[in-house]
């Protein structure tokens, strides 16, 4: 099916697939070490989230015997599994969106301008939620919390925050360098 047959928004997409740079394109893109390194994560932290829930189900309700302090155990990968599917979505650029704007949109360069706008806006927020989840990170290590139960530090579960947004803010801004590309360079793209 060619590029041309596509509608606007997945047409701008397929086409945009080189905006990144060859070096750039084969780290975070299909097949690079990234989708390795995220898809291999994520599915252990599913399976560990699962596995646990599971266990936790069969010990209280079947054979009515909780497992002390199984909650606790499972905030952390539970966290984390969030924090990298968010991580994942942003390398990936397919967080959810409401560009109803695209609708209207038909030139390739269009599209780029207004997803750099978008990037911008992005990379403000998310710098000051960065920013944000530094100090709690900071607050977190000068506290250094404990479960209640088992006393394990929650700062390894309060840190993949902060982790998980400076992973966010770099995509963001690999994106940003794509959509500005493709303004400069529309054909060469």
């Amino acid at each position: 099916m060619s590029s041309e047959s596509l509608p606007p928004v997945e047409r701008f997409e397929a086409q945009s697939e080189a905006g990144y740079g060859e070096g750039v394109q084969h780290i975070i893109c299909h097949g690079g070490p990234m989708e390795k390194l995220a898809k291999y994560l994520l599915t252990l932290l599913i399976c560990l989230v699962a596995g646990g829930q599971f266990v936790q189900v069969l010990t209280r309700y079947v054979f009515e015997i909780p497992v002390m302090g199984l909650e606790e155990t499972l905030l952390f990968p539970t966290i984390w599994l969030f924090i990298f599917g968010a991580v994942n979505a942003s390398r990936e650029d397919t967080q959810v969106r409401a560009n109803v704007l695209e609708i209207f949109l038909s030139s390739r360069r269009a599209h780029a301008v207004q997803m750099a706008l978008a990037e911008v806006i992005s990379i403000v927020i998310g710098l000051w939620l960065l920013y944000w989840a530094w100090d709690f990170t900071e607050y977190s290590w000068r506290v250094w919390k404990e479960t209640p139960t088992i006393y394990l530090p929650t700062f390894y579960a309060d840190a993949s925050l902060f982790f998980g947004m400076c992973l966010m803010m770099i995509y963001t801004a690999m994106h940003l360098v794509k959509h500005i590309r493709i303004i400069i360079k529309p054909e060469a793209n």
